[in-house]
């Protein structure tokens, strides 16, 4: 009798942590709705000084340029060199451009760009909002009359969202000149062949306006979610830190699987 309360006891207590965690989900989503709706409200506020987005486009987007133009670089060599070796084996190595230009474009480009870009730029959006909520000075804009989110968050979120797709399409030019320096000055494939059918296959609204969209959506959900992490950051030490670990992760996960959304939906209208 004693271990069949004992038992039962244990159900309630896992089930009511269950829902303890399921409401703190979605009051949490629920605030991140709301804080979405005031970031887009207030944004017209923050266009009227939009030398502050441009600031974070630099700080955001330039300063990024180093890691995604190497890591595309490198990628693109890969690339190159794995599809070489696989299309030699059916005699179709004049395809290498496609192959290296519709991998980046389509998929490699906007997903490797957008993890890379949340794990350098997303998580300093949020050490940065995050300490300034720490410090309280958030608060002291507050007591002045300015908003933080027009003043802080705003310009954040939007250089993120400009930066992103940018970054993309370098990521993806890097890496198909990566691919042509691996294929045709190094290996030897025949260079006409290697432009020539690239610009043939590659369609602009089936293969480059996907890797557009998706780069899109990617800055969205990635700036979003870093200036969301920070203004939400308990305001201590373990706090930010925790933020900031919850914004790569949040971002990597919410990438891939807006990638396997987006996928679906392009590949259904093609």
């Amino acid at each position: 009798m004693g271990d069949d309360r004992q038992d039962s006891g244990a159900i309630v207590s896992a089930v009511a942590s269950l829902g303890h965690r399921v409401n703190e989900a979605l009051l949490r989503l629920g605030f991140a709705t709301r804080f979405f709706l005031m970031l887009l409200i207030w944004s017209g506020q923050s266009f009227r000084r939009f030398s502050l987005t441009i600031r974070e486009v630099y700080f955001s987007g330039f300063q990024s340029l180093l890691i995604i133009m190497v890591s595309g670089l490198f990628i693109g060599m890969v690339l190159g060199m794995q599809g070489y070796e696989t299309l030699q084996r059916y005699g179709s190595a004049d395809a290498l451009g496609v192959l290296v230009a519709l991998s980046l474009v389509r998929e490699l480009g906007p997903v490797v760009a957008a993890l890379l870009f949340a794990s350098r730029a997303g998580s300093s959006i949020t050490a940065e909002i995050g300490l300034m909520k720490a410090t309280e000075q958030l608060t002291a804009m507050d007591m002045m009359a300015v908003n933080p989110i027009a003043r802080v968050v705003a310009p954040r979120f939007w250089g993120g969202v400009i930066s992103m797709p940018l970054l993309a399409a370098l990521f993806s030019a890097t890496g198909v000149f990566g691919g042509y320096l691996i294929g045709v000055v190094f290996i030897g494939v025949d260079e006409g062949a290697f432009w020539s059918q690239m610009q043939a296959s590659v369609d602009f609204r089936y293969d480059i306006w996907s890797g557009i969209v998706k780069s899109f959506v990617f800055g969205i959900a990635v700036s979003l979610i870093a200036v969301f992490e920070g203004y939400d950051a308990v305001p201590t030490a373990e706090g930010v830190s925790s933020s900031i670990k919850g914004t790569v992760v949040k971002s990597a996960l919410a990438i891939l699987a807006l990638d396997f959304v987006l996928t679906s939906f392009m590949f259904r209208e093609a």
